[in-house]
């Protein structure tokens, strides 16, 4: 970059690099989902079967502790209640 703020063809440097933004960033951004896809490809997909099993163990999981935390609620509620007399 010179002093006077132009390239070596006579425009300004901002000029240049603004031009240069866009297909760069296309180049980056098509760079980018050949990797993804390349690492996609080494990815060990769980069968069907070990994705219904292990849903099922956190929906049933979920339900588990949201009763219980319900309930541990319920039980605080009326301890404190009784013992602060309100």
């Amino acid at each position: 970059m010179e002093k006077d703020g132009k390239d070596d063809g006579g425009k300004p440097t901002w000029l240049t690099e603004a031009t240069n933004w866009a297909p760069e960033k296309f180049r980056q951004t098509k760079n980018f989902f050949a990797e993804v896809r390349s690492e996609l490809k080494k990815v060990t997909w769980p069968s069907w079967p070990e994705v219904r099993a292990t849903t099922i163990v956190v929906v049933v999981t979920t339900v588990f502790f949201g009763f219980y935390l319900y309930g541990l609620d319920l039980l605080l509620s009326q301890l404190f209640t009784r013992i602060l007399g309100h």
